[in-house]
């Protein structure tokens, strides 16, 4: 796990309350809904706020890329680096 990985792994489980779930329990490959850690849509909802606080970088709900985005915790961390670089270039 890469550190913008990890360092979104903790958002998560900061944001989310999850007790007894640790950073290096989260599978950066995992699906984050369903399985894996079997968030839905109001934590999603969370997950986002947290990322536009922390990094800046803004979601929509009608983006037809949600669904991918949101998917792991390595597509979020890419989406998060991806929009970071856009704006920084």
């Amino acid at each position: 796990m890469d550190s913008l990985e990890r360092e979104i792994a903790s958002l998560i489980i900061e944001s989310l309350h999850l007790e007894g779930v640790a950073v290096d329990g989260i599978d950066p490959a995992a699906p984050l809904f369903g399985g894996g850690l079997g968030l839905d849509s109001i934590d999603a909802l969370e997950i986002a706020m947290e990322i536009r606080k922390r990094y800046g970088v803004k979601t929509t709900a009608d983006d037809a890329r949600n669904r991918e985005i949101f998917s792991s915790v390595q597509s979020l961390a890419r989406y998060v680096a991806d929009q970071r670089e856009s704006k920084a270039g």
